[in-house]
């Protein structure tokens, strides 16, 4: 039979506690046998634990990459280029071709350099495309996912318009409702028509077109600003003339010309600043004494002339450019032009002068006009007037202390001046970049050179306040640098749009960094859940109510423009109005009429 196994007694005095306790080294060797055991087991659940959280982290690192891949590739997609597939949500990298073909970026994912240039709706408008032949035309992914995001900002903008204010001249965003501040012209749909058609918005331009055609009326008893209208609304009708090709546009921009017409209708031609668009009635504010201001006055020849371009009625050309011949009658041996002028006389009635408000587009406009001709003879004499009076420009410009900033200070009579500059006047960096081209050398270099300073003083503008954003205008005072003047930010353009011409002109990469820092300002600072505000002082930064429709006209824009090839509107062919509405450069074969010859042909 078997018998069962009993264990010996040496075996059972193992587990007997007196065995261990008569023998010291036996009781100090197990305690620590236990203890290793103990921590080898802790250990290697520690290291399970740490490899489980490093395999969820990758895990997440990869999924994230994997979206992120999917986003580029979108952005790539809506400009026409395309983003091999180098990551997948399984882990595996494969290319596109799914072939397992091993990709040659570092980050897994490779940009196709196939050229597909992006239509929206006219083929005569350039866009941007992968490996243009320009510096400018770079294909960082950097670049474009910033474009993306200006992109974003502008359907924010333009939705929240949409929703809460629809019809109206502009939004206030904190009250959720629309104003109108011109008359009920829908100022934000027209001056915003070109910026959704560059950007690709197709729906957003398709519905603002429809109002355009169906409720756009001009027969308003309102008493309109000449120059906001004309910028604004003429100037946006054609622009979104010249980029789409679609009659009512220019059909509107001819009504409302008409209705502007009589403003010029003085003794002089030198228009009035205000008529009503109902009756005709034309007249200047009291406030300046009953004169016109250089900006009003000298800020309408882009639009007018493009008009009877387009058109073939040169009604619309001689009115502006007998302004410019009355102005030729005084103007300075330094070309800077006091900013209120008698319209029956002729004659300056202050000594003020400014590249500020109130001056600014003037001399903007002198540039712009001779481009806009293509440099014809017929307009060379703007391009002579506005190199006259960017030698007196330099008797304004000062430097400041300690930091020696750049600025352009004002002036009354002949010795006094100013040191105070006004954010407006930051668009004279992009004037002297455009008007660098054609310059003699020395001229060119001393231009450039200038803009690069001035542009330098306005982005600081920027970085000097807390909240990033600039205010209206500075002082400089010695040993001070630069002071907020008036606090307020109103979402103005002037500063992104020179570094959009820096860029053009030099390919520098700090324009484009100096641009971003503002983008993410204005995100930081004036968004909202329903659109963008400006701020009653920029160092509090306690915010308005208003969005104003230039922040869509212009802002937005050159933003856009800054972070976009130098394809997309090329310079060589477009010109802005100093409301960011790009107007296509027409030759001008036209004789240079003299002050007589007009008023005849006016009489015809």
């Amino acid at each position: 039979m078997t018998r069962l196994r009993v264990p010996s007694s040496s075996a059972w005095r193992l587990l007997r506690p007196s065995f261990y306790l008569r023998k010291p080294r036996r009781l100090a060797f197990i305690f620590v046998l236990l203890l290793c055991s103990t921590f080898m087991l802790w250990d290697r659940q520690s290291l399970v634990r740490d490899h489980t959280d490093s395999i969820s982290k990758l895990s997440e690192e990869r999924d994230q990459l994997a979206l992120e891949v999917d986003g580029l590739r979108k952005i790539l997609k809506d400009h026409g280029l395309h983003l091999n597939n180098g990551v997948k949500r399984g882990g595996t990298t494969q290319s596109s071709t799914g072939k397992g073909q091993q990709d040659q970026e570092s980050d897994g994912a490779t940009v196709s350099d196939t050229s597909n240039k992006q239509d929206i709706k006219s083929s005569e408008l350039k866009h941007s495309q992968e490996g243009a032949e320009s510096q400018n035309d770079d294909s960082d992914l950097v670049t474009k996912n910033r474009r993306e995001k200006i992109r974003d900002a502008m359907l924010h903008a333009w939705s929240s318009y949409e929703k809460y204010a629809w019809g109206y001249d502009e939004l206030q965003p904190q009250s959720k409702r629309g104003i109108n501040q011109f008359g009920g012209l829908g100022a934000t749909i027209v001056d915003s028509l070109d910026t959704l058609y560059i950007m690709g918005f197709h729906e957003q331009f398709a519905k603002a077109k429809e109002w355009i055609a169906s409720s756009l009326d001009f027969n308003k008893n309102y008493d309109a600003s000449v120059f906001e209208t004309t910028i604004r609304v003429l100037g946006g009708l054609l622009s979104s003339y010249d980029l789409s090709k679609e009659k009512i546009f220019l059909e509107k921009a001819k009504e409302l010309a008409d209705r502007l017409l009589p403003a010029w209708n003085t003794n002089t031609g030198i228009p009035y600043n205000t008529i009503n668009l109902a009756h005709g009635s034309a007249f200047n504010p009291s406030w300046n004494g009953g004169s016109s201001t250089l900006a009003d006055l000298g800020t309408e020849q882009l639009e007018f002339i493009a008009l009877s371009q387009r058109t073939g009625d040169d009604k619309y050309r001689i009115k502006v450019e007998k302004v410019i011949q009355q102005i030729r009658k005084f103007f300075p041996q330094d070309g800077l032009v006091p900013i209120f002028i008698n319209p029956n006389s002729g004659q300056p009635t202050t000594s003020r002068i400014t590249f500020g408000a109130m001056g600014d587009s003037f001399y903007e406009y002198l540039l712009k006009v001779w481009i806009m001709g293509n440099k014809t003879e017929a307009v060379k004499h703007y391009r002579q007037m506005w190199e006259q009076s960017m030698e007196g420009m330099t008797s304004l410009i000062r430097k400041s202390t300690p930091s020696s900033f750049t600025y352009i200070a004002e002036r009354s009579g002949t010795n006094y001046y100013t040191d105070k500059m006004d954010e407006l006047a930051c668009f004279a960096p992009g004037m002297l970049a455009l008007g660098s081209d054609d310059a003699n050398s020395d001229n060119a270099k001393k231009y450039l050179n200038l803009a690069k300073e001035l542009a330098r003083t306005c982005y600081h503008f920027y970085q000097s306040t807390s909240s990033k954003l600039a205010s209206e205008n500075y002082y400089f005072r010695e040993g001070e640098d630069m002071t907020v003047g008036t606090p307020y930010n109103i979402l103005r353009p002037e500063t992104v749009e020179s570094l959009m011409y820096l860029w053009r002109k030099t390919g520098d990469q700090i324009y484009r960094e100096w641009g971003w820092d503002i983008f993410q300002a204005f995100e930081a600072k004036s968004r909202t859940e329903s659109g963008y505000v400006g701020l009653r002082d920029v160092r509090s930064g306690e915010k308005d109510d208003m969005m104003q429709s230039f922040f869509l006209a212009e802002t937005m824009k050159y933003l856009y423009l800054l972070f976009s090839p130098s394809s997309v509107i090329p310079l060589d062919e477009w010109v802005f109005n100093t409301e960011a509405h790009p107007l296509r450069i027409t030759p001008r074969d036209d004789k240079i009429l003299s002050l007589e010859d007009t008023l005849s042909k006016e009489g015809e």
